[in-house]
């Protein structure tokens, strides 16, 4: 395993190709069980009948999608800077774009990701630089950002990861889908998914220059790291792994890199169809996690201990077909799920212990893959 700073390398294999285009649409209005009111985004892709990119807004009715922006097209996932309400985000194709919007979705730079099919993106803590990982490439760029304008600033710094996995058909060479900055920004985690690897790049807050990479962590051969998410106070972090359907618990070293604490399944134990984990977030108190399953189509509800181990809840239906993404909206006691081939954005009540209730159908949109606030 080695990683180097270079040009991207070609496309491997195109990741929206695995993803089949059978798209059931209807809708049943979800019923909201809090006062707030608000407004999300939801992405799409194409090539699966996506409109574009879909404002959802609250009613008292649900949550109703608007008219689409068909001029963001693909937009697999997407990060906002708090201090400047900008936007980035990823145009998923062989040659990745990154758009940058303002508050009204005026495109104020688009830029090249520098590899191909980029899926997952990172503000550093102070938001002065941006990450990207590019997963069919198996690279990562990461921008200066003027905190001033949002804009990014000179050409972005590229590494590109190398190794792959017993898996031929999904780890025939890196594949990066997942960013996040550590220790102020001066570490940048990638979990890639080809590799069964998470690499440690150390980068200069000031300049966004990759100074050097190490291996942060070795995920079990065929495993297929996708995800990582951070305890909110321990030292910390949970891995999804896509293609063993697990979630391991990691101890967060003084010098950036993990220990393996336990793993556990996201399915249930007497599952034998085929299914991916996807997402993985923990709420805000740090006490529930939460993994789609895409096959089994559902979310798996974690209890976390006061140590940082986790102990399976709960399975909910997650309301339609390949969850993909998920949505926490603790304050409206809820969670929307995106699922991407029945093409709908259900919603989950969200109970006071964390676990969730049955799932209603509740926005139809085809091809949605992501939602953000």
């Amino acid at each position: 395993m080695t990683v180097r700073p270079m040009p991207a390398s070609a496309l491997l294999f195109s990741r929206r190709a695995l993803v089949g285009t059978a798209i059931a649409l209807g809708a049943l209005p979800s019923r909201l069980l809090a006062e707030k009111t608000g407004e999300l985004i939801a992405g799409t892709y194409a090539q699966e009948g996506g409109p574009g990119l879909v404002p959802l807004m609250a009613r008292p009715s649900g949550w109703v999608a608007g008219h689409p922006l068909d001029t963001i097209r693909n937009a697999s996932f997407g990060v906002r800077a708090s201090a400047t309400g900008i936007r980035y985000l990823l145009d998923e194709q062989e040659k990745g774009r990154l758009g940058v919007y303002d508050r009204g979705f005026r495109l104020l730079g688009d830029f090249s990701t520098q590899g191909a099919d980029p899926c997952h993106a990172a503000l550093s803590p102070d938001g002065g630089l941006l990450a990207v990982a590019n997963y069919s490439s198996g690279s990562v760029a990461v921008w200066r950002i003027d905190r001033t304008t949002g804009r990014p600033m000179g050409e972005a710094q590229l590494a590109v990861h190398t190794g792959s996995g017993p898996n031929r058909a999904r780890q025939a060479g890196a594949h990066a889908h997942w960013v996040g900055f550590a220790m102020g920004g001066k570490l940048l985690h990638a979990v890639d998914l080809g590799a069964d690897a998470i690499f440690a790049h150390a980068v200069d807050p000031r300049s966004g220059a990759i100074i050097s990479t190490s291996l942060a962590y070795r995920a079990p051969a065929g495993s297929g790291p996708r995800h990582l998410a951070r305890h909110p106070r321990l030292r910390i972090a949970y891995l999804v792994s896509e293609l063993a359907n697990t979630v391991t618990t990691l101890e967060v070293l003084p010098d950036g890199s993990f220990a393996a604490k336990g793993v556990l399944s996201t399915l249930p134990a007497a599952f034998s169809g085929t299914s991916t984990a996807a997402h993985i977030a923990v709420n805000k108190s740090g006490t529930r996690l939460y993994v789609s399953n895409r096959g089994h189509d559902s979310i798996a509800v974690f209890a976390i201990g006061a140590d940082g181990g986790l102990k399976l809840l709960q399975h909910a239906g997650s309301g339609g077909r390949g969850p993909r993404l998920f949505l926490l909206l603790e304050e409206r006691g809820e969670m929307l799920v995106a699922n991407q081939r029945s093409g709908n954005v259900a919603r989950l009540r969200l109970e006071k212990d964390g676990r969730l209730g049955a799932a209603a159908y509740g926005t139809a949109i085809p091809g949605v893959v992501f939602l953000s606030a």
